[in-house]
């Protein structure tokens, strides 16, 4: 065997493994400590692009289901105002039958039209007051439908469009055809012929009702096909991106005997060449 001092080759051997073993024990010391399997480019340039684009689509699927729910949350609110008018519609019907009957004098017409003229200027303070996240939802202002963002693409697919009809003014006059009671309770004639206008009021929230739960069963059910694609699509980026803590574990002690194992041979080869002072 060639004696040198020079070039200490089992030296250069030891360095390259024990510099080899360090920095993958540095490198599954970090993915154990980040739970990351990929923590820069260099790690899996490929799979970090491909976690990224899956790591925006998860974040607008949140965004998405966000927007059904906001979305849902606008068409419960309606509802809810267009169940009180409902209400009202009701009561002014029973004593609008009342005085269709022809059995009550003046006062006590006077008094069903005192009730009746309260209950639609509450229809129309209800009609004006029903305010959701700055949009006053059933006073006519909403005149082009409303298009829900449910989706994370611009296509159409991507929307839930709400029909204008849904938010048309609800006040007395738009629903009764009228604001003042006082023709339509002159007589028990008149009364009779205006429970026609309230029949056509009660359909026209009734409609609207079951428009509103059908929208809302459809934002729904798209709120949910965005959670299931959120789940899937942050499972996959797992699958790339998490570290198996196991793994890593293994080779950091795989790494770590393997250092300790270079250092100690490392120190033996750089003594080696110092055989050669016995040949002096």
């Amino acid at each position: 065997m060639t004696i040198t001092v020079n070039t200490n080759i089992p030296s250069l051997t030891a360095q390259k493994s024990l510099n080899t073993a360090t920095d993958k024990m540095n490198v599954a010391m970090q993915r154990m400590s980040t739970g990351q399997r990929i923590n820069s480019s260099k790690d899996d340039a490929a799979g970090m692009a491909v976690v990224t684009k899956l790591d925006y689509k998860v974040g607008s699927l949140a965004v998405a289901q966000d927007n059904g729910q906001m979305g849902a949350a606008m068409l419960e609110t309606a509802e809810g105002v267009l169940g009180v008018i409902s209400d009202n519609l009701a009561r002014i019907r029973d004593l609008t039958e009342q005085a269709a009957n022809g059995t009550y004098g003046t006062d006590a017409m006077t008094a069903i039209k005192t009730e009746v003229q309260a209950r639609m200027d509450e229809i129309t303070r209800l009609s004006n007051s029903s305010e959701f996240n700055g949009k006053v939802l059933l006073n006519g202002s909403i005149s082009e439908n409303i298009k829900l963002q449910v989706g994370i693409t611009s296509e159409d697919t991507s929307v839930i469009e709400l029909d204008s009809g849904l938010f048309a003014n609800a006040n007395a006059s738009s629903l009764l055809g009228t604001s003042d009671v006082t023709a339509n309770y002159a007589t028990d004639a008149a009364a009779r012929s205006f429970l026609t206008n309230i029949d056509s009021a009660l359909a026209n929230i009734t409609t609207r009702t079951t428009l509103l739960g059908g929208y809302q069963q459809r934002i729904i059910s798209a709120v949910d096909a965005a959670g299931v694609m959120e789940t899937n699509l942050t499972s996959a980026a797992s699958l790339i991106q998490d570290a198996d803590i196991a793994e890593e574990s293994s080779t950091y002690i795989k790494r770590q005997i393997l250092q300790q194992t270079s250092a100690s041979l490392l120190a033996t080869a750089n003594q080696a060449p110092s055989i050669a002072l016995n040949l002096i």
